[in-house]
C-alpha cells in the first residue's frame, strides 16, 4: 500500500506530465491556457439556435413558439431535416402567425430564412422581440418582499420579534415566564444567527436569469436563447435587407409547373452556403389562387415538388427545416391530393378556429382550467402526425397526449397550445349536485 503527501497531484498512468512542443513540461499557467483554448474551440463550433434533443440527441431548432416546440414528440423543438404541414380551415390566418414566429426566430438566430410566394411586405410584418430587461424591472418591485423573506427558512421568520414584546409571536410575552421555554427560544435565536452568518459568508449563488445565461453563453459562442419571445404589436427590425430571401413565383403558361424554379433556387442556396449554416423554408398558403396559378394544384406538379423537397430535407438532415401552410377550405382533407401531401410531410397539424357566432353566444369556449385572467381559446389543434414520433417520444404539452383535446390561444405576446375542456353546462343543477330521481342514492343504485 503506497502513501503520498496531501495536496500533491497524481501523475498520469506512466508517471508522465503534460509537455509542450519543445519537450519541456508545461506549468500550471500553460495548462490553464491550453484548457481555455480547447473550450473556446469547442464553443465556437456551436451553432446558434440549435441544440440536441433530450430524447435521442438529434439536432433540433425552435419554431419560435414554445408550446409548439413542446408538442413535437418530446424533442422540445423541430428536428432538423423535417417539415411540418399546417392546415387551417376557415378564413382566419392563425397558421400565418405561426409562420411569422418561425421566420422571426430564424432572423433572431441569424439563420438563412427563405420565404416562397409572398413579397417583402410579408417580411415587414414579423413580430418584434420582447425586451426581457423591461419585464424584469417591472417584476422586481413586486418580488422584493418575497426575496427578503426567502433569506432564511420560513419557520424562523418571526424569531427576531422577541425584543418587541409582540403578543403575536410564538408563545407571546407570557411564555417567557417558563424557564425551559425561554431556553428553547434562546437556542432558536442562536441557530438563526448562525444561519444568517452562513448565508452572508457563503459564495454567491449562480445567477440563472436569462440575461446572465445569455452573457455567459455568448462568451463560449453558444446560443443565448433557444426560443425567443415575440410581441405581435411590434415589428422586427431586420439586421440587413438580405436577412430574408424572398423567392418569387414566376409566371407560367398552360399546365407548366411553377415549382421547378423554386426548388432550384432553394437547392442553389443550400449548396453555395456555409456547411454549418441553418436554413428555414417558409411557404405560406400553398396552392392559394391568390398567389399560385391553376396549374400548381395539378397532382403531378405539387406532389413532385413535395417529393423533391422531402429528398432535399434528407440530403441536408442537419441544415434545413420547412413549415408549410395550406388552406383546407379550398382543399379538404378528404381529397386524395391532400392525403398524398400529408404522406409527403413529416408532421401534419390542423388548426380549427371556432366560428364567430360563438363570440356572441354563451361562453362555451372557456377552458375548464382557465381563470378569469386567462384569455379564451380561439380554436382547436388536431395533431395528425408528428415528425420523428417513435417509442421514446410522447409529445403533448404538459403531459397531454396526441389524442387529447388541445386548444390554441393567440394573445398579444404569445401563441399558446394547451389542453381544452368544456365548462359545466349552465342550468343543469341536478347533474351538478348529483341528484337523480328522488335525490337519494339507494343501495340498488350503488351496487353494480
Amino acid at each position: 500500500m503506497s502513501f503520498r503527501k496531501r495536496n500533491v497531484g497524481i501523475s498520469g498512468p506512466l508517471g508522465r506530465v503534460p509537455v509542450s512542443v519543445s519537450g519541456s513540461p508545461l506549468n500550471d499557467t500553460e495548462n490553464v491556457q491550453r484548457l481555455n483554448r480547447s473550450e473556446n474551440e469547442a464553443g465556437s463550433v456551436t451553432i446558434p439556435g440549435v441544440r440536441p434533443s433530450p430524447l435521442d440527441g438529434r439536432l433540433t431548432t425552435s419554431t419560435g413558439t414554445q408550446s409548439l416546440d413542446n408538442l413535437l414528440a418530446g424533442h422540445a423543438g423541430l428536428a432538423l431535416g423535417c417539415s411540418i404541414l399546417l392546415e387551417e380551415s376557415g378564413t382566419t390566418d392563425y397558421a400565418g402567425t405561426l409562420l411569422r414566429y418561425y421566420a422571426a426566430e430564424g432572423v433572431a438566430q441569424q439563420h438563412h430564412v427563405h420565404v416562397v410566394g409572398v413579397g417583402e411586405q410579408w417580411g415587414r410584418e414579423l413580430p418584434g422581440l420582447i425586451n426581457s430587461s423591461n419585464t424584469e424591472q417591472r417584476e422586481e418591485p413586486q418580488k422584493t418582499e418575497e426575496k427578503e423573506k426567502m433569506k432564511i427558512a420560513w419557520r424562523y421568520e418571526k424569531l427576531g420579534e422577541f425584543d418587541g414584546g409582540s403578543s403575536s409571536s410564538r408563545g407571546g410575552i407570557a411564555s417567557f415566564a417558563n424557564p425551559v421555554h425561554k431556553l428553547k427560544q434562546c437556542h432558536l435565536c442562536k441557530t438563526t444567527t448562525v444561519l444568517q452568518r452562513l448565508m452572508d459568508t457563503a459564495p454567491p449563488s449562480v445567477d440563472r436569469s436569462p440575461s446572465s445565461l445569455s452573457a455567459g453563453t455568448r462568451q463560449l459562442g453558444e446560443p443565448a436563447v433557444f426560443c425567443h419571445s415575440f410581441d405581435l404589436t411590434k415589428r422586427l427590425t431586420l439586421p440587413s435587407p438580405t436577412a430574408i430571401d424572398f423567392i418569387p413565383l414566376r409566371p407560367v403558361q398552360g399546365s407548366t409547373s411553377p415549382f421547378p424554379p423554386i426548388f432550384q433556387a432553394i437547392s442553389q442556396r443550400l449548396s453555395s452556403s456555409n456547411p454549418d449554416s441553418i436554413h428555414r423554408l417558409v411557404i405560406p398558403i400553398l396552392l392559394s389562387p391568390a398567389l399560385y396559378p391553376p396549374s400548381a394544384s395539378n397532382p403531378e406538379n405539387i406532389l413532385q415538388f413535395l417529393h423533391s423537397l422531402r429528398a432535399l430535407l434528407r440530403q441536408y438532415p442537419t441544415r434545413l427545416t420547412a413549415i408549410i401552410s395550406l388552406p383546407l377550405t379550398l382543399y379538404p382533407r378528404i381529397t386524395g391530393l391532400i392525403c398524398w401531401m400529408e404522406l409527403l410531410s413529416d408532421g401534419v397539424i390542423e388548426l380549427a378556429p371556432f366560428p364567430h357566432t360563438i363570440d356572441t353566444g354563451p361562453s362555451l369556449t372557456t377552458s375548464g382550467a382557465a381563470t378569469a385572467e386567462e384569455e379564451k381559446p380561439q380554436g382547436m389543434i388536431k395533431v395528425h402526425r408528428l415528425p420523428i414520433f417513435h417509442e421514446r417520444g410522447g409529445g403533448g404539452p404538459g403531459g397531454a397526449g396526441v389524442g387529447d383535446d388541445l386548444a390554441f390561444t393567440v394573445s398579444r405576446r404569445r401563441f399558446v397550445i394547451k389542453p381544452f375542456s368544456l365548462p359545466p353546462v349552465e342550468g343543469d343543477t341536478e347533474a351538478q349536485k348529483g341528484d337523480v330521481g328522488t335525490g337519494k342514492a339507494t343501495k340498488v343504485d350503488i351496487d353494480f
